[in-house]
């Protein structure tokens, strides 16, 4: 993997735009939580049956894919704060239709929509991380994503006390978005400018830029792969945790919710130290042992008869899973071959793609053996990308390029940031 330089930055701009991004991704988590904690409001609202929100569900995957594969290529030809405000302005716009929405048709248009506005978002704001990461030369973007979870998680716990104060969808919805805009008001004028991305000089790079078509490398399919299937398993662990306990322990619903509570802490709290690590051993190592970690976990999940180590089970899976994709990200925004935007988009939609498929495969399996069983898959891919780790690996001869390929660099000259 060969990587790119990046222009030395003012320290306290660094510092303004690390804090920017942490805003952002906190706005994406909350924004997310926001609509998921009104699901249920939004069906008896429309009317629609299970079966058919479950369809419609289908269609934010579906959006979101879309928004990443033109969100990349237009960070690459406008830059990534631009493309980081337009997908942020939309998504606190979009964020308010499932509310207005009164049938299936008007829903499924929202959906779209509102997934669109998520996945564009989501690679800008990665595309911008990166950027601001290569600046500090030391790894900083697991505490991005921390971020984005712990948004999530305040944005459940607002929108349950609206729902409870007797707020209507579309109030909360509306205020959810204000807020979106008061922070990202304040955060955009902090992420770094295009004149502060470097310019790709491989051919291959500027050939995506000047429109004539090149290849996918070979890394970014890897790269993709490893997302894939770490993805996969992250996404089986959000649907299927809480039904794994009750149905293989018989446990009831408030006890199985425990679950996907022990998963998602872990992942946060280990994605807030996860880049200390990786300054440590280096990326290869956090997604290779991570990957085996994870590994470990679904196998305490499977084996287990007992609720305690069940959950054990479910947080050694969270912690394990942590710190492994924002390590993927970084590696394919600071490529040499192709360009971030683009690479991004890739990387990061086939890893969306397999947090959406994970839960459909695990329930296809179940459905001819039991869940127990199925989850035997997502444990398989796990040791799969122990063995795709190595794609992180650089092979440039100035491994200080970048500080999530060389765990001893050294933030930029004259940078004391923290």
């Amino acid at each position: 993997m060969t990587t790119a330089k990046s222009p030395t930055i003012d320290p306290g701009r660094l510092r303004r735009a690390r804090v920017s991004v942490f805003g952002t991704f906190g706005v994406g988590g909350l924004l997310l939580a926001m609509w998921v904690v009104n699901i249920p409001a939004v069906q008896e609202r429309t009317g629609v049956s299970h079966a058919t929100l479950g369809l419609l569900l289908l269609l934010i995957g579906a959006g979101a894919f879309a928004g990443m594969q033109i969100s990349g290529p237009l960070a690459d030809r406008i830059g990534t704060r631009t493309t980081t405000l337009a997908g942020a302005a939309l998504l606190c716009l979009t964020v308010n239709l499932p509310g207005l929405a009164y049938d299936a048709a008007t829903l499924g248009f929202a959906l779209f929509v509102f997934g669109f506005a998520n996945g564009a978002l989501d690679v800008a704001m990665n595309a911008q991380a990166v950027v601001v990461e290569r600046a500090y030369r030391r790894p900083i973007m697991s505490a991005f994503h921390a971020l984005f979870s712990i948004g999530g998680a305040a944005g459940a716990l607002l929108g349950a006390g609206l729902i409870a104060a007797g707020w209507s969808v579309s109030a909360i919805l509306l205020a959810s978005a204000l807020a979106g805009v008061v922070v990202m008001a304040a955060c955009v004028p902090g992420l770094l400018p295009r004149a502060d991305e470097d310019t790709p000089t491989d051919p291959a790079a500027a050939g995506s830029r000047t429109g004539r078509r090149v290849g996918i490398p070979r890394t970014v399919w890897l790269l993709g792969a490893t997302a894939f299937l770490l993805m996969l398993a992250e996404g089986v662990a959000n649907d299927w945790s809480a039904l794994q306990i009750t149905e293989h322990l018989g446990e009831p619903a408030s006890v199985a919710a425990l679950g996907y509570g022990a998963f998602a802490v872990t992942m946060t709290l280990g994605r807030l130290v996860t880049d200390r690590i990786v300054m440590r051993v280096g990326p290869v190592a956090v997604v290779r042992y991570g990957s085996l970690i994870g590994a470990c976990g679904l196998v305490l999940v499977t084996a287990s008869d007992w609720l305690w180590l069940t959950l054990a089970g479910w947080a050694v899976l969270g912690l394990g899973l942590s710190g492994s994709v924002p390590q993927l990200f970084t590696a394919a925004g600071n490529l040499r071959e192709g360009t971030q935007g683009v690479n991004m988009s890739r990387v990061v939609g086939m890893g969306y793609l397999g947090l959406l498929a994970g839960p459909a495969l695990v329930g296809w399996i179940a459905e001819f053996t039991s869940l127990n069983v199925a989850l035997l898959a997502p444990l398989l891919f796990c040791l799969v990308a122990v063995l795709l780790a190595g794609s992180l690996r650089p092979t440039t001869a100035d491994p200080a390029a970048d500080p999530a390929v060389d765990p001893a660099a050294e933030p930029a000259a004259g940078s004391p940031v923290h």
